[in-house]
């Protein structure tokens, strides 16, 4: 398992960095559009419908009419229309209330357990902002630098893997307290805070080192320890939902990790959030 995990990771990762930077922005759109119809079609497994291929066909009928109906040209993304302030806004809201449900496990449960509709909702409301909010870092300043972008979503990357690491050794170490334990036994509260440390560090690194600008040392603090926040809850909340369908992996797309879903958990999080964050409210 382990030596599947490294060679998968060998292959995705220069493929995943080749795409962010290499691709032409049509491409871009095209390739994210395709990896959220992956994520959708694992999200299938949580709606337990009783066919999956039926159960594709709302969410891409709507990624395909928000593809249509709202901007998808860098130029017009890196303004941020009031339609994408709208995507970014919801996205946050819909991670507020995720984590509130992944914390208050099994309770929350009862909400929504059994509700189909709901389970359709909860996949809209985590794949849309997250596809909306790759589309709108990658198009900051795309004219003037085709690079800027690329560069502000590597950076959100590498705080996310920054906070995975963090908080898992510091979690071994000084675990004591249990963050969700009906959803996640070992995800501790001092593993969060030693992976928001770590993550603070290499957010201020990478942003100095690929010059990206920040309004003050202040809002790189604030941005970078409510992104590790949301993206620890991001992968908690994936982890309830498999809990409540009785699944391990989200796929076995990736041998060794998993599905999209399972690589992606955290991002899926910290994208929307950061994105909100930097881009418009502060």
């Amino acid at each position: 398992m382990l030596k599947q995990r490294i060679i998968t990771a060998v292959i995705l990762a220069p493929l995943v960095i080749a795409g962010i930077f290499l691709l032409p922005f049509p491409a871009f759109v095209a390739a994210l559009a395709g990896i959220t119809l992956i994520g959708f079609w694992e999200w299938t497994q949580f709606v337990e419908a009783k066919s999956r291929v039926a159960a594709m066909v709302l969410p891409t009928l709507v990624l395909g009419a928000s593809i249509a109906l709202m901007p998808t040209d860098a130029t017009t993304l890196s303004m941020l229309a009031s339609s994408h302030q709208a995507v970014l806004l919801i996205g946050g809201i819909w991670w507020a209330v995720a984590s509130a449900l992944a914390i208050s496990y099994p309770r929350s449960a009862k909400l929504w357990s059994t509700s189909i509709p709901l389970k359709y909702l909860f996949g809209l409301l985590t794949l849309l902002p997250f596809f909306w909010s790759v589309l709108m870092l990658r198009a900051v300043n795309y004219l003037e630098s085709p690079y800027h972008g690329a560069k502000l979503v590597m950076l959100v990357c590498f705080l996310v893997w920054a906070a995975d690491t963090g908080a898992y050794f510091s979690g071994k170490r000084f675990g004591k307290h249990k963050m969700a334990p009906a959803v996640s036994p070992n995800k501790t509260i001092e593993g969060l805070a030693g992976g928001a440390l770590l993550a603070v560090l290499v957010t201020w690194g990478g942003a100095a080192l690929m010059d990206i600008p920040f309004v003050s040392l202040g809002s790189l603090l604030l941005i970078a320890v409510v992104t590790v926040v949301a993206s620890v809850l991001g992968d908690l909340v994936e982890s309830m939902f498999k809990r409540v369908s009785g699944i391990k992996d989200s796929g076995s797309i990736l041998p060794g990790h998993g599905g999209i879903l399972d690589r992606i958990d955290s991002l899926t999080a910290a994208l929307p959030v950061f994105a909100l964050l930097y881009l418009w409210l502060i």
